[in-house]
């Protein structure tokens, strides 16, 4: 029987993997359990498991622009031990990267193979984690990059915008950054897809189908909460200056899931439905400015 072990179980990308690969019981280490930058304990931890999915991560993006080096020690270094650690032990290795590795300033879904040029401390140390894994373990490594990630069990885009639409009559979000809003139980999914597979190396872009703009994600929230769309006002990423610069297009294709014969994404208005039916809509309720 497969023995997979889940680095990062504890966070909102982690805890719906250890449910979708529930049926193999896999182990799970939080951020307490295991402190990734340190190459003993990963050595020690990983011994014995045949799959190792690496979910954790520094994700503070805004602060990672003045916290480079904890960034790099935990999205470069962190990773590297992992990867040398399952290269000892023969074990495959599936990541969790990001978006933020491309620039966004195409207008077609980036590729898998495209040319990678981060804007940010936090894109540039997830893309020196890609190195990392590839230069220690590349030949049994999977990389999965994902984008607007949200998900019951952590902090999110649609858990900010609900929380908004309860305490104000509107609520400006930017227009000018397209991406993928990518529901967390569909990457674990896709994670668990990996794993039961025979694929053992490559990139894949983990992000559901489609595309649209904050802006338009807001209003979509606001429409299955039964409020009124109009309260959501359009705005530029000008109006909303932050530290660390992100992708204006963050649209990933997702070709090698047909290469390797695995299930396509499915589009994020799906999956948006599923997870509004399944525990967004416990986030909403009566309020003067939003009844439903």
């Amino acid at each position: 029987m497969t023995k997979i072990l889940v680095i990062g179980a504890g966070g909102m990308l982690g805890t719906d993997v250890m449910h979708a690969l529930a049926p193999y019981a896999p182990r799970g280490l939080t951020r307490t359990d295991l402190d990734i930058r340190s190459e003993s304990d990963v050595a020690a931890a990983v011994e014995g498991f045949d799959v190792v999915v690496n979910t954790a991560a520094y994700t503070r993006v805004d602060d990672a622009e003045s916290e480079r080096e904890l960034a790099f020690t935990i999205n470069a270094e962190g990773p590297r031990n992992i990867a040398r650690a399952a290269r000892k032990t023969q074990a495959r290795l599936i990541h969790i990267s990001t978006d933020y590795v491309f620039e966004g300033t195409a207008s077609t879904p980036y590729p898998e193979d495209a040319p990678t040029n981060p804007l940010s401390v936090y894109g540039a140390s997830k893309l020196a984690g890609e190195v990392a894994i590839q230069e220690e373990h590349g030949d049994f490594s999977t990389i999965l990059r994902t984008s607007w990630l949200y998900g019951e069990h952590g902090s999110s885009f649609p858990h900010t915008m609900l929380r908004l639409g309860l305490s104000h009559p509107t609520v400006s979000v930017v227009e000018d950054q397209i991406g993928q809003p990518t529901w967390s139980m569909d990457v674990a999914q896709m994670i668990k897809s990996i794993a039961e597979s025979s694929i053992v190396s490559g990139i894949f872009h983990a992000t559901n189908a489609g595309s649209t703009s904050w802006f338009l994600f807001a209003r979509a929230l606001f429409e299955r909460a039964g409020w009124d769309p109009e309260r959501v006002i359009a705005t530029s990423s000008e109006n909303f200056p932050r530290p660390a610069p992100r992708p204006a297009w963050s649209v990933l294709a997702h070709e090698q899931w047909s290469l390797a014969s695995l299930p396509l994404p499915r589009a994020w208005t799906e999956a948006l439905d599923e997870a509004w039916n399944s525990f967004m809509h416990t986030w909403v309720g009566e309020t003067p400015h939003g009844k439903k």
